[in-house]
């Protein structure tokens, strides 16, 4: 199966809407949604109907384009004081992503840039940005698989978290990106899929995303993590990011920390494939960011099973941080970066 014929797409714009899969519904059943207000997606990416960085990146910018589509003809600054409170309003719904955040500035310095022109001029540049972000996201998660080649060892067992595919993105993925070239090209033995609880976008999303490419794979509980790198089935770790420091350390879904701990005790290679927009040079280190504490009750209940007593305390971080020092490089557009991470991502973002 070539690359092309195994890629996903998880969000498609349609004429004057966005369509895209609602993710909670699966893996029982496919349920595509329609999306026409901002309100419509901030609710999607709040409620995890669209998740991944890249996703909803493209989906935040859809958003400012169904919030500005109504605002009046007004002074150009009234104009885009308005585009900023809209602004503001979607990164509300996941302030973790960085990919969202890099998106709709991007759209609001296409606003300012067009400041002489008509606001309904403005309006069609805003959605002509966002399908550009779409169509460079698809371009770029296949450029990444490609780069990801080369760390790849023949008869390769590779170790995943959370999902990275074209559920996550514009198509193809960032993790799910390599691991699928690698099915491609020969060298993969097993994707071994972290199940990632609690919401479990591992065994629900990755693992369907698999079946559907036909790439073999097995599903593990997390915590089987270690006994598979300890019983040498795991030759390399690769994960995505949400947001990534200057300095390298790097924000994604909560248990990648762990798997880089892990990978290091057992010597071995822990990759993140990530755009290099979701590099924040504003954030010097990691510790600097604040994570985000998700509802108690995706850990005090399995599906609509309650499995813990009675108000009880709930720790439930939806990220964590790796630092730098775990991480053996990043999977880029721009290729393979390696330490001194602030360096290089320096001489490619200043």
């Amino acid at each position: 199966m070539s690359q092309d014929d195994s890629s996903f797409q998880s969000l498609r714009w349609e004429d004057d809407h966005l369509t895209i899969l609602d993710q909670t519904f699966l893996p029982d059943r496919e349920v595509y949604i329609d999306l026409n207000s901002v309100g419509q997606i901030w609710d999607a990416i709040k409620k995890q109907k669209l998740r991944g960085g890249p996703a909803i990146g493209i989906a935040g910018a859809y958003g400012l384009y169904f919030g500005v589509l109504n605002l009046p003809d007004s002074a150009f600054q009234t104009f885009h004081s308005e585009c900023q409170r809209i602004a503001d309003y979607i990164k509300s719904a996941q302030p973790a992503a960085m990919n969202l955040s890099w998106s709709l500035q991007r759209v609001l310095k296409t606003i300012f840039a067009h400041k002489e022109e008509d606001i309904n001029l403005i309006k069609e540049k805003v959605l002509d940005t966002a399908i550009t972000i779409h169509q460079e996201d698809r371009r770029m998660c296949k450029t990444i698989g490609k780069n990801g080649l080369d760390i790849v060892p023949k008869n390769a067992g590779i170790l995943t978290h959370d999902n990275t595919g074209g559920l996550a993105t514009g198509e193809y993925g960032t993790a799910l990106s390599v691991i699928s070239h690698a099915h491609n090209a020969g060298k993969l033995k097993m994707v071994w899929v972290n199940e990632t609880r609690p919401l479990l976008q591992g065994a629900r999303l990755t693992t369907w995303e698999l079946k559907k490419s036909e790439i073999p794979h097995t599903l593990n509980v997390d915590a089987a993590a270690a006994i598979l790198m300890k019983e040498g089935k795991i030759d390399l770790v690769i994960t995505g990011a949400d947001r990534i420091s200057k300095n390298g350390d790097t924000v994604n879904r909560i248990g990648t920390y762990n798997l880089a701990v892990l990978a290091n005790a057992h010597h071995i290679p822990f990759y993140i494939a990530a755009p290099l927009s979701t590099v924040d040079m504003n954030l010097e280190k990691g510790d600097e960011f604040e994570l985000e504490e998700r509802e108690p009750d995706e850990v005090t209940h399995f599906g609509n099973k309650q499995t813990a007593p009675d108000k009880i305390d709930v720790y439930n971080p939806a990220f964590d941080i790796t630092p730098n020092k775990l991480i053996t490089g990043f999977i880029t557009e721009k290729g393979l970066i390696k330490p001194d991470f602030k360096k290089n991502f320096e001489g490619l973002l200043s």
